[in-house]
C-alpha cells in the first residue's frame, strides 16, 4: 500500500530540542517524517494519540473481553442448544482474530498505512454489531459469523496499530503511556458489561440492546480516528516478516515471551469467560453476578495503570516477572468460588496481576525489540501466536453438566507455566 505524503500546503517542521512538542499535519491522511531519534515524550500531538488509542482500546479490546456476559446470556437464554464449549468458541474466534489479525495491521504500521486501516477497522466493526443485532434465537451460526468472525476482524485492524502508535511519541515514558492506552481496555470492560448486562437482559432485548451499544462505540470511534498522529516515517522498503520471524527465532528472550503469552491467555480466558456464569451457577443472585466482570475488570484497571508506573522503576522484565507469579497461582482460587466475598476477592486480586501483564505486554516487545520500524510486526507475531483455544478447551472439559474445579485445575497448570518461561 502506497504511503501517504504530505500535501504541498503542509510543513512539517522538526524542532531542534526533542523536548518541544512535536507539531501535528493536521491532517489525518498525512504522516509526519521526523528522525526517529527524537521522542517528544508529550505534547498535545503525542497525548492526543494517547486518548485517541484509549478510545480505540475501549471499542475494540474492552468490548471483546466482555464476552463473559455473552457467555451468561448465551447459555442460559439465547443459544440454549449449544454446549458451554461451542459458545466459547464464538468468544475464543473473536480474540484470536483480534490479535492474529495484528500481523497484517502491524506490519501496514510500519509501511505508513496507519490512516487507511484505522479508517477501515472503525467502519468494520461498526457495521458487524449492527449485523449482530439481527441473529436470531439459536442462531449460533449467525452469531459465530458476526461477532466471531466480522467483529473479531474488523477489532484486529485496529488492536496493534493503536497500541503501537504510541511508540513513535514516547520512549522513556513509553511504558506509562501504554499502561494508559490498554487500560482502555479495562474501563471498556468494567462499564460495558454493566451495560451490556443490563441492555439485553432488560426491557431492550437482545436485537435492540445490541443496536444501542453499537451506536455508542460507533460515536466514540468517531472521536478517537482523527485524534490519533503517527511521527516516525514508514520504512522505505517493505518489512520482511521472512526476516523479522528468522531474527525473531534466533532471540530466546523473544521466543520466551511468545511462550508466556500462550500460557497466560488460558487462565485469563478462562476467568474472563467463565467467572459471571460460575457466580450465576453457584446460587449468587442475579444482580450481584451481573458485577462479577466489572469486579474483575476493575482490579485489572487499577493493576495496568499501576504496574505500568512501577515498571519505569524496576524495569519491565522484573515487572512482569513477578506479575506472572502471583496471577498463575491465584487461577486455582476459583475451585473455591462459593460466595459473593470470594467472587469479588479472586475478580480483584486476578484482575490486578493478570492487568498488569497485559499492560506490559507492548512495551516488553518494544524492550526486546532492537530495530524501532519492527515494532509494530513484532508486537503483531507475539499478538497473533498467544491463542486463544483455552476457554473452549475449558468449556469442554467443563462439560454441561458444569463440573468446576477441572477446568479451574487445567488453567492454573496451563497459567503456571507462564512464569517458568521468563527463565527459559
Amino acid at each position: 500500500m502506497s504511503t501517504p505524503l504530505p500535501s504541498d500546503e503542509t510543513k512539517i517542521q522538526v524542532s531542534d530540542s526533542a523536548l518541544q512538542p512535536v507539531k501535528s499535519t493536521g491532517d489525518p491522511n498525512h504522516a509526519n517524517s521526523l528522525d526517529s531519534s527524537d521522542f517528544p515524550e508529550g505534547g498535545a500531538t503525542a497525548w492526543g494519540t494517547v486518548l485517541g488509542a484509549f478510545l480505540i482500546q475501549f471499542c475494540g479490546a474492552g468490548y471483546s473481553t466482555s464476552y463473559g456476559v455473552f457467555q451468561d446470556f448465551y447459555a442460559q437464554t439465547y443459544l440454549t442448544n449449544c454446549t458451554p464449549s461451542a459458545i466459547a468458541w464464538i468468544g475464543s474466534v473473536n480474540a484470536l482474530l483480534l490479535t492474529s489479525v495484528g500481523l497484517v495491521s502491524g506490519r501496514l504500521l510500519d509501511r505508513g498505512a496507519f490512516y487507511h486501516v484505522m479508517k477501515i477497522g472503525c467502519l468494520l466493526q461498526c457495521l458487524f454489531l449492527f449485523m449482530l443485532s439481527l441473529a436470531k434465537p439459536n442462531g449460533y451460526y449467525q452469531i459465530f459469523l458476526s461477532q466471531g468472525i466480522g467483529s473479531g476482524v474488523a477489532i484486529g485492524l485496529t488492536h496493534v496499530p493503536s497500541i503501537a502508535v504510541v511508540s513513535h511519541h514516547f520512549q522513556r515514558r513509553r511504558p506509562l503511556a501504554m499502561g494508559f492506552v490498554v487500560a482502555g481496555a479495562s474501563m471498556g470492560s468494567i462499564l460495558q458489561p454493566i451495560m451490556l448486562n443490563h441492555l439485553i437482559n432488560g426491557s431492550l432485548g437482545f436485537a435492540n440492546g445490541v443496536r444501542a451499544s453499537a451506536g455508542m462505540i460507533s460515536g466514540l470511534l468517531l472521536i478517537a480516528y482523527p485524534l490519533m498522529r503517527t511521527r516516525l516515517p514508514p520504512k522505505p522498503q517493505a518489512v520482511s516478516y521472512t526476516r523479522i520471524l528468522q531474527n525473531s527465532l534466533r532471540d530466546c528472550a523473544y521466543v520466551c515471551a511468545c511462550l508466556w503469552g500462550i500460557t497466560f491467555e488460558v487462565g485469563f480466558l478462562f476467568i474472563s469467560f467463565y467467572l459471571q456464569l460460575d457466580s450465576r451457577m453457584h446460587g449468587l443472585s442475579k444482580g450481584f453476578s451481573f458485577y462479577s466482570l466489572t469486579i474483575f475488570n476493575s482490579g485489572s484497571l487499577i493493576g495496568r495503570l499501576t504496574v505500568g508506573a512501577v515498571s519505569s522503576y524496576v524495569g519491565v522484565p522484573n515487572a512482569i516477572i513477578g506479575c506472572s507469579f502471583i496471577s498463575s497461582a491465584l487461577i486455582f482460587s476459583m475451585i473455591g468460588l462459593r460466595s459473593a466475598a470470594s467472587v469479588a476477592l479472586i475478580g480483584i486480586s486476578y484482575g490486578f496481576f493478570s492487568g498488569g501483564c497485559t499492560a506490559l505486554s507492548s512495551p516488553l516487545v518494544s524492550y526486546l525489540t532492537p530495530e524501532m520500524s519492527d515494532i509494530g510486526a513484532r508486537t503483531g507475531i507475539l499478538f497473533a501466536t498467544s491463542g486463544n483455544l483455552g476457554a473452549p478447551i475449558c468449556g469442554a472439559i467443563l462439560t454441561s453438566d458444569y463440573i468446576w474445579w477441572k477446568p479451574a485445575v487445567f488453567a492454573g497448570v496451563s497459567g503456571s507455566y507462564e512464569a517458568v518461561f521468563f527463565f527459559g
